[in-house]
C-alpha cells in the first residue's frame, strides 16, 4: 500500500472521512486504496479520504501553484479524494476535520491561536479554532470559503429518477459545482425534502460540462429584522451519494436562498448537525463542528 501503516477517522457533522498526515510527501493514494479505504463494508468507510500533506508533494499541483500557496502561508494541503478515488476540489467539511487533525497532531495552533492556512484546490482557505460554541458543537472552526460565483436563478430543471415531480435549481460555483433546488417554490412539485430518495442519483438539465453536486432546501424561517433565516438542506454529492453534511454545498445554499430572500445569515439543519453560512456580495463563510473518531492500525 502507498499509504501509511496507521490512519485517522474523522468526520465534520457526519461528512466523514479516513485522515492521515504525510509529512514525508511519500503516501500519495491510488485510486483503489481510496475505495478500498472508503468502503463501509470492506474497508474503513468515508465519503472520502484526506492527505494532509505539503503542496509541493501532491502530484496534480504544479510547482509554481504550490509556490503560490506557500507565499500565501499555506504550509499544509488538504489533498481531498471522493469515496470513488476520483480527486476533489474542495469539500468544506472536509477543511475543519483536517484542521482539527492538524491541530491534534501539532501542525496547527489549538483555538485561540493563529488562523490556520489551507491549500486547497480550490485555493486557500483560512480556518479560525472557535472551541466550544453553543449549538453547534465542541471543536467548532469558521471557514472563510472565499469568492462564490453564481449562475442565473432557477435556471436549471431537477429531477430524481423514480421520484414524480420536478423543481428548479440554481447553479453556484464554490471551487466546485452546485445546483441547488428550494423545493417548496410554488413551480416544484417533488416531495418534501424528508421524503426524497437521494440514493439515486439526480438529474439535472440542461447537462452542465462536470458533473455536480445537487441540494435540496426548505426554508423554515426568515426574521428580517435580524437578517437571518433557518433552514433545513439534503445533497447528494457527486462520487459517493447523499451524505450527511456537505460544506461547499450548505455554502451554496446560503448564497442561493440570499439570492431568493434577501438574507446574508443562515443556520442551516443538515442530518448531521447544524451549521451557520454568513454571505457577502465577496465572499461566504461557514462555521461547524468537527470530530476525531478514532485511529486506526491497518492490518
Amino acid at each position: 500500500m502507498s499509504i501509511p501503516h496507521v490512519v485517522y477517522k474523522a468526520h465534520a457533522t457526519g461528512n466523514d472521512f479516513v485522515v492521515y498526515a504525510d509529512p514525508t510527501g511519500v503516501y500519495e493514494p491510488t485510486a483503489d486504496e481510496v475505495r478500498f479505504l472508503c468502503d463501509r463494508h470492506f474497508g474503513i468507510g468515508g465519503d472520502g479520504l484526506i492527505r494532509l500533506a505539503h503542496p509541493s508533494d501532491v502530484s496534480d499541483v504544479t510547482a509554481e501553484r504550490a509556490a503560490e500557496m506557500a507565499a500565501d502561508g499555506a504550509d499544509w494541503f488538504m489533498d481531498y479524494r471522493n469515496a470513488d478515488g476520483s480527486l476533489a476540489e474542495m469539500c468544506g467539511n472536509g477543511t475543519r476535520a483536517i484542521t482539527l487533525f492538524a491541530q491534534r497532531q501539532g501542525y496547527a495552533q489549538p483555538a485561540g491561536g493563529a488562523p490556520f492556512r489551507l491549500g486547497t484546490r480550490a485555493g486557500v482557505k483560512t480556518l479560525t479554532s472557535l472551541g466550544a460554541v453553543d449549538g453547534f458543537g465542541r471543536d467548532v472552526f469558521r471557514v472563510d470559503m472565499g469568492a462564490w460565483k453564481r449562475g442565473e436563478t432557477d435556471a436549471f430543471d431537477v429531477t430524481i429518477p423514480g421520484t414524480d415531480g420536478s423543481a428548479k435549481g440554481t447553479f453556484v460555483d464554490m471551487g466546485n459545482p452546485h445546483v441547488v433546488a428550494v423545493i417548496e417554490d410554488s413551480f416544484a412539485t417533488l416531495p418534501p425534502v424528508e421524503d426524497l430518495d437521494l440514493t439515486v442519483k439526480p438529474v439535472v438539465a440542461p447537462v452542465l460540462e462536470s458533473d455536480q453536486n445537487v441540494e435540496f432546501v426548505r426554508i423554515d424561517d426568515i426574521d428580517e429584522s435580524t437578517g437571518s433565516g433557518e433552514a433545513t438542506m439534503r445533497v447528494n454529492e457527486r462520487g459517493c451519494g447523499e451524505t450527511l453534511s456537505c460544506g461547499t454545498g450548505l455554502c451554496a445554499t446560503g448564497i442561493t436562498l440570499r439570492a431568493k430572500t434577501g438574507i446574508d445569515h443562515w443556520t442551516i439543519t443538515v442530518r448531521g448537525g447544524t451549521l451557520r453560512v454568513d454571505v457577502t456580495d465577496t465572499n461566504v463563510t461557514l462555521t461547524g463542528a468537527a470530530t476525531l473518531v478514532g485511529r486506526i492500525e491497518l492490518l
